[in-house]
């Protein structure tokens, strides 16, 4: 039961098994998801605690399905499991809906009425790139802790990390620029 429900998954539903660069590919699928769920009637911005406690709920499991089915798989870490991926790339982008007031003014909402503008898909690209970086490089301590810890919270910690590296470069960057 446990391998029906988990592998999809882990495997964010088959991404996982594309030949090139599934992590990549997991990571940009996350960028599109969340773009065009912004562009949705659901409107993230205004259901953000749901957003956030969904992302929790997936963290929970994805471990605990790493962790149960670790035989299927060869490795301890395999390219076939994109959830942590998924996950990584959630933190930079879910970080914008909890930005202050007047940090990004006017990101989200375009005086012509359409619901997100340039500064949000600059935000979206700008979180692929800077996570992609973080994770593919693995700089300290992510390196540690993806050489060290070989179960279900150390697949899932070191994107996590990533995640928060690329949070704090995005907001650096716009604190600069924008």
């Amino acid at each position: 039961m446990i391998k029906k429900f988990g592998l999809p998954i882990l495997t964010l539903f088959g991404i996982g098994h594309f030949k090139y660069a599934p992590g990549t590919a997991a990571s940009f699928i996350t960028c599109l998801i969340f773009y065009i769920l912004g562009e949705s009637p659901f409107s993230l911005h205004n259901n953000k605690l749901y957003v956030v406690l969904f992302l929790i709920l997936i963290l929970f499991y994805s471990i605990i399905f790493i962790d149960k089915l670790s035989k299927v798989f060869k490795k301890s870490d395999p390219k076939e499991i994109v959830i942590d991926e998924f996950i990584g790339q959630c933190i930079p982008l879910t970080s914008i809906l909890f930005r202050p007031e007047n940090f990004i003014p006017n990101c989200c909402k375009n005086p012509v009425g359409h619901a997100f503008w340039d500064g949000w898909v600059i935000w979206i690209l700008l979180s692929f790139v800077t996570f992609r970086f973080f994770d593919i490089l693995k700089p300290f301590p992510i390196n540690i802790v993806d050489k060290k810890m070989k179960n279900g919270v150390g697949v899932m910690l070191d994107d996590i990390i990533a995640g928060i590296y690329s949070t704090i470069v995005i907001y650096i960057i716009y604190a600069l620029w924008f």
